[in-house]
């Protein structure tokens, strides 16, 4: 079994799959996920490119254009964002309209797909790849809205789903390492940055041989390494603003449980107090009506019981 380190994929996309002598790899990947024989005529630049600090090591995209005229956008996410769904789709939109020219009728709007590889939790749900797509389906009759044959015709397309973006998430972390089929074998190596001698995914074999860390050339491995060093750090820095963060929720919820327990205290004891003195200001009251009324009118007029009244006069002639 090969045990040969690979690069990480996200340094791959970003400095080794855009030369044209390593489409093949890419083109691998992207058959074994869309089950179909893709055939990439070029990589464009895309946003994921800039070297900032932060986009340098948390995020890539990247967007391929296929021989179907369609547009492939790769993005590949590090650290926890909440609303990367929003960011998906933030980023079809913003293909779609840079790819529709001023002067073409919409039907020329090229499909988009999107890839969401993510090293981190996305969402709740027990898989790892996930497929969406757009449909019609009917309130009434519950039948799916079709394209009919002059649609089919212009659009070339065979179904509406066909028209609109797809996206596709792979959530890395969340795979077992059971490799059940080829594109599982492809998210192994996502994963481990590893690909084993029994593997036949497409484009693997190819990854294997041209994604060897050993194989870098010595300015471009240091370069390598020094990028590792910040995932670790960007990893621990993460971790640890969570740790500080919940260290300082539970002594801000001890603080405030302290002091809520003491206003709460105070108010009850006033209360109680007012109530008792009240109660007790009725009785010695009662106290002094027993000689010119009866226990009944007395306990109307106090709203004491008839024991409560009693109790004075009970105590009186003890003394």
């Amino acid at each position: 079994m090969g045990t040969n380190k690979l690069v990480r994929f996200d340094w791959a996309l970003k400095k080794l799959l855009r030369s044209k002598a390593n489409f093949g790899i890419l083109e691998g990947f992207l058959s074994e996920l869309l089950g179909d024989d893709i055939k990439i005529v070029n990589i464009l630049e895309s946003e994921g490119n800039k070297q900032t600090r932060q986009d340098k090591f948390n995020r890539v995209d990247i967007v391929v254009h296929d021989s179907k005229n369609e547009v492939i956008l790769i993005e590949i996410q590090v650290d926890s964002q909440f609303d990367f769904l929003s960011r998906l789709l933030y980023g079809t939109a913003k293909v779609v309209t840079e790819y529709m020219k001023e002067a073409d009728p919409y039907k020329e709007i090229k499909k988009v797909i999107s890839i969401g590889i993510l090293y981190f939790d996305l969402g709740h749900g027990n898989d790892y790849v996930y497929h969406g797509t757009t449909k019609f389906t009917g309130l009434h009759y519950k039948d799916e809205l079709m394209l009919n044959e002059k649609q089919k015709l212009i659009y070339g397309k065979e179904h509406v789903y066909n028209i609109f973006p797809e996206y596709y998430i792979i959530r890395v972390n969340q795979f077992d390492n059971m490799a059940k089929d080829t594109l599982d074998e492809w998210i192994y190596f996502l994963k481990n940055e590893e690909i084993k001698d029994e593997f036949r995914a497409k484009g693997l074999k190819e990854a294997k041989e041209k994604l060897s860390e050993m194989k870098l050339p010595k300015e471009e491995r240091k370069e390598y390494e020094r990028y590792l060093e910040d995932l670790h750090y960007q990893a621990s820095m993460v971790e640890s603003s969570y740790g500080i963060g919940k260290m300082e929720g539970k002594k801000e919820g001890k603080t405030e449980g302290k002091i809520e327990g003491k206003i709460e205290g105070k108010i009850e004891g006033e209360i109680e107090g007012k109530v008792e003195g009240k109660i007790e200001g009725k009785k010695e009251v009662a106290k002094n009506l027993l000689d010119i009324l009866d226990d009944k009118i007395i306990s109307e007029k106090t709203g004491l019981s008839i024991d409560d009244i009693k109790v004075p006069d009970t105590k009186h002639n003890e003394m």
